[in-house]
């Protein structure tokens, strides 16, 4: 769902002014959640697009939400204020957290042309994946704030119904999928995520249709599966791209993805980047959230 900004809430946000954040370990501190709630939600209109992304989020048939903040980010530019009026309206949803020592919060996903094309800072293209798939605890939330879209035309968000994919395998594939019998990258100098989990299943969830489906694409070719456990994970990845959705980010669109019913990716950046001076190229600003009260004292 796309969400568009009322007027009348834009001409608020403008105007009002929000404190720099605190952090709690890697989390957002309540105290600034509270400050940023009493701020924003004394403007117009605010709580109706909040409930309206809360909805969009988790009610359902939902599971993702682009946040159209374009107009705010012309008028007030993409740096720290910018920045903490995203954070406010997400931590209307759950709580931000960094789960990288090295980022506090956002953290920057740049082009680099030498970089593995398939990584979420190269040019190829990002199959579908979670974040932090290997986690015991994975961000509920993974959240992408668009400063500048590929220049060239390339590089649209992919996103696909994770559950119902699952919901169109055979019997047997869904069995595979709910076998411990996957793994995937490396674990290490992260906060927030609880530990390791290795090897996992990819259908991380009692009954169907709800929990995690720990799946990334980039398990079939980095990672030593069985046959018949990397054929289901193969049948998956089929389904995911059956089911996707794509479009393009604009300067200042804000997606936020439901982990827990929503896999993302993104197609190939157009060719010639090389070309393209770094300082113009596409920069998403990532930011991860944790669902619950009291989760984050999570470590």
């Amino acid at each position: 769902m796309f969400i568009d900004i009322p007027s009348e809430l834009e001409a608020s946000l403008i105007e009002r002014s929000l404190p720099p954040w605190e952090l709690d370990g890697s989390f957002l501190a309540q105290s600034t959640m509270a400050d940023y709630r009493t701020e924003l939600t004394a403007a117009p209109r605010f709580e109706e697009v909040s409930a309206t992304l809360r909805h969009a989020l988790t009610g359902e048939g939902g599971g993702y939400a682009v946040l159209r903040l374009g107009n705010l980010a012309k008028v007030l530019g993409t740096g720290d204020w910018f920045r903490r009026l995203a954070t406010g309206f997400v931590a209307e949803v759950a709580v931000p957290f960094s789960p990288f020592p090295r980022w506090p919060l956002w953290k920057d996903i740049g082009v680099k042309v030498d970089k593995d094309p398939g990584k979420s800072s190269g040019i190829g293209y990002n199959a579908f994946h979670m974040d932090l798939v290997n986690a015991t605890r994975p961000p509920d939330y993974s959240t992408l704030l668009c400063v500048r879209p590929d220049p060239l035309g390339g590089g649209p968000s992919i996103l696909s119904d994770a559950h119902a994919a699952v919901a169109r395998l055979s019997e047997n594939s869904r069995a595979l999928l709910a076998e411990t019998a996957y793994h995937y990258g490396t674990f290490f100098d992260l906060h927030g995520v609880g530990e390791e989990y290795k090897p996992f299943p990819i259908l991380d969830g009692s009954d169907p249709g709800e929990g995690f489906v720990r799946f990334t694409a980039k398990m079939l070719e980095r990672s030593q599966l069985g046959q018949a456990h990397a054929d289901a994970a193969r049948e998956l990845a089929e389904e995911l791209v059956r089911g996707q959705v794509s479009f393009m980010l604009q300067p200042g669109d804000y997606l936020i993805v439901n982990q827990r019913r929503f896999l993302h990716g993104r197609e190939a950046l157009h060719s010639g980047q090389e070309t393209v001076p770094v300082a113009d190229r596409r920069l998403l600003l990532q930011l991860f959230l944790r669902a619950g009260a009291g989760d984050g004292s999570a470590v």
